[in-house]
C-alpha cells in the first residue's frame, strides 16, 4: 500500500502557484468582465427604480386604498396607510439587499478589466476576492431563503393539521 497516497500535496518553493493565463484565457475573462459591468449597472439603475418605487409606490398605494374605500361610501381605511408604508418598506428593503451583490459584481467587473488590460495581479485578485463576496454573499442569502421556506412549509403543515383537527 501507498503511505504516501493521503500526504499534503508538495508546496511550490516560492509564494507563486506557477499558474500563468493563456491569451484565450485572458480573453474570456475580459469579455466576462464586460458583461458583469453591463449587468451591474443594469442592476444599480433597477436599485434606483425600486427606490423610486418605494417611495412613491407606498404612497400611491395608501392614497389608492383611501380613495376606493371612501368612493365605495365606506370611510378611509385606517390601514391604508400601514399598507402603504409596507409597501414602501418592503420595496426599499430589497434595493439594500440588492445593492451589495450588484456592487460585488461592479467591482470585479471594473478591477478585472483594469488588471488584464495594465497586466496587474493586484487588480486581478482583488477582482477574484470581489467575485468570491458575490458568491459568498448569494450563497448565504440562497441558503436563509430556503430556511425560511422550510418554515413556512413546516408551519403551514402545522395550520392545517391544526385546522383538520377541528372539522
Amino acid at each position: 500500500m501507498d503511505e504516501n497516497l493521503y500526504a499534503e500535496p508538495a508546496q511550490p518553493a516560492s509564494n507563486s502557484t506557477g499558474i500563468t493565463l493563456s491569451p484565450q484565457v485572458m480573453n474570456f475573462l475580459y469579455a466576462t468582465a464586460k458583461w458583469g459591468k453591463f449587468l451591474a449597472i443594469v442592476g444599480f439603475v433597477m436599485i434606483g427604480f425600486l427606490i423610486l418605487l418605494g417611495i412613491f409606490g407606498g404612497s400611491f398605494m395608501g392614497a389608492v386604498m383611501n380613495s376606493s374605500m371612501e368612493a365605495n361610501g365606506g370611510a378611509a381605511n385606517p390601514l391604508a396607510g400601514a399598507m402603504g408604508a409596507f409597501f414602501a418598506v418592503f420595496y426599499l428593503l430589497f434595493a439594500v439587499l440588492y445593492f451589495f451583490p450588484v456592487l460585488y459584481l461592479y467591482k470585479f467587473s471594473t478591477r478585472m478589466q483594469t488588471g488584464l488590460r495594465a497586466k496587474d495581479e493586484g487588480l486581478v485578485e482583488s477582482s477574484f476576492e470581489n467575485l468570491k463576496s458575490l458568491f459568498k454573499f448569494m450563497g448565504v442569502l440562497t441558503a436563509v431563503i430556503l430556511g425560511f421556506y422550510g418554515l413556512i412549509i413546516v408551519f403551514g403543515l402545522g395550520v392545517a393539521g391544526v385546522a383538520t383537527m377541528f372539522n
